[in-house]
């Protein structure tokens, strides 16, 4: 349970906003495990000293947020499977001969019944700057974008934005509006561009409007967005992708030792 800290600076959310998110902390560090029932609706009003009105505004906040599950006369659950830990190493090695995107099969492993990726666009466009910047691209220079949306078990989850310089995509399946058997970076290792270094700048932002829609996210709370910068040999930078998960739902596991 998060501890009370009074450091003088007013808290300004309404109060069943505090409560949610000191119940969403609970939940997201585990103290509230999956599966486990929330204390009681007169728990809840005396530890928070608040209205029965007040204490259902927080937790329709939870189940909007896909937290909690509850109905009426039954008790309000922490969801099942309520966060998961995305491995970016995982990812970044190409695939077998004939198999599926990394990021799918990484998915179905551990623990969803089904992962699927949707190709919502291919097109040659101007990147943001930061992008544009990991790319080595001139000023106006337009780079070709793989827009896609990766859901899992029939939920959005990530929306994917990967850019490729066009000197390297032109004339490949990379510019073609479809999917990729194994993925890019299979297709980039036969053209002779295997990956072999990542770099993830990694920010929490408020989403925009397409990401709000695209991930069918609840209120005002802040996505994940890395930004994942693949080079090939000689540190020459073969790939650009954003990818924007909510925040909420979602944490980031990196593995490394000390240089």
């Amino acid at each position: 349970m998060t501890m009370p800290t009074d450091t003088g600076f007013p808290d300004r959310r309404s109060l069943h906003e505090r409560i949610a998110s000191d119940l969403r902390d609970e939940i997201m560090c585990g103290d509230l495990p999956p599966g486990v029932k929330l204390p009681s609706t007169v728990q809840l009003k005396a530890r928070f000293d608040a209205s029965n009105a007040t204490i259902q505004k927080a937790l329709q906040l939870l189940k909007d947020e896909r937290l909690v599950i509850g109905r009426a006369g039954a008790a309000v659950t922490v969801r099942e499977h309520r966060q998961r830990t995305m491995r970016p190493a995982s990812y970044m090695a190409p695939a077998g001969a004939g198999a599926a995107y990394r990021w799918l099969t990484e998915a179905t492993k551990h623990g969803a019944r089904a992962a699927r990726s949707t190709l919502l666009d291919v097109t040659e466009t101007q990147p943001p700057a930061d992008v544009a910047d990991a790319l080595n691209l001139v000023d106006g220079e337009t780079a070709l974008l793989r827009h896609q949306l990766l859901s899992i078990d029939d939920e959005p989850v990530v929306l994917v934005s990967s850019y490729y310089p066009l000197s390297l995509a032109r004339g490949t399946a990379i510019t073609e509006k479809r999917r990729i058997k194994g993925g890019t970076p299979v297709l980039l290792a036969e053209l002779g561009f295997p990956p072999r270094l990542s770099v993830d700048r990694v920010s929490a932002r408020i989403p925009t409007q397409e990401q709000y829609r695209a991930l069918k996210l609840p209120g005002g709370l802040p996505v994940l967005r890395a930004l994942r910068v693949v080079y090939s040999d000689d540190e020459r930078p073969i790939e650009a992708t954003v990818m924007v998960m909510a925040g909420h739902l979602h944490e980031l596991q990196y593995e490394f030792t000390a240089e």
